[in-house]
């Protein structure tokens, strides 16, 4: 084990070796008896590490607080209320293809019956113009 290691888990683990993995507590074992004042002094100083984290005391909650908090939780939805907003754009989108379908038929049975079909007005305007220049031409 080398010193960097050795001082690397007396910081995570504190300054108790018996805590530390036991993987390790022989090799920090041989460390030690190698020299013995610089293991204490790293040891030492991760023990008062370990004393101030064993003083503090997290700070409680007044009494009743958890009370006001479940009171003040919002309730869970019954389970209809979600199917409902899709199920009202459903309805929408059927209504608004049923009313589009209806006013399509009413203007095709209300529009003038015509013997002739916009392609044959477009067929006639399109070769009396082409016949126009045809006649320069000749």
């Amino acid at each position: 084990m080398t010193p960097e290691r050795f001082e690397t888990l007396s910081e995570a683990y504190g300054g108790d070796v018996a805590r530390w993995p036991a993987v390790e507590r022989e090799a920090a074992a041989i460390l030690m008896t190698a020299d013995p004042i610089w293991a204490q002094t790293v040891l030492a100083r991760a023990g008062d590490l370990d004393a101030a984290l064993a003083s503090y005391h997290a700070p409680g909650g007044t009494p009743g607080l958890a009370d006001r908090i479940v009171a003040t939780a919002p309730r869970p939805r019954a389970r209809w209320v979600g199917w409902l907003a899709p199920a009202g754009m459903g309805v929408g989108l059927a209504t608004a293809c049923a009313a589009g379908v209806l006013l399509g038929a009413q203007l095709q049975a209300a529009a003038p019956a015509t013997n002739a079909s916009d392609a044959d007005a477009l067929m006639t305007a399109v070769s009396e113009d082409v016949g126009l220049y045809l006649d320069d031409d000749a």
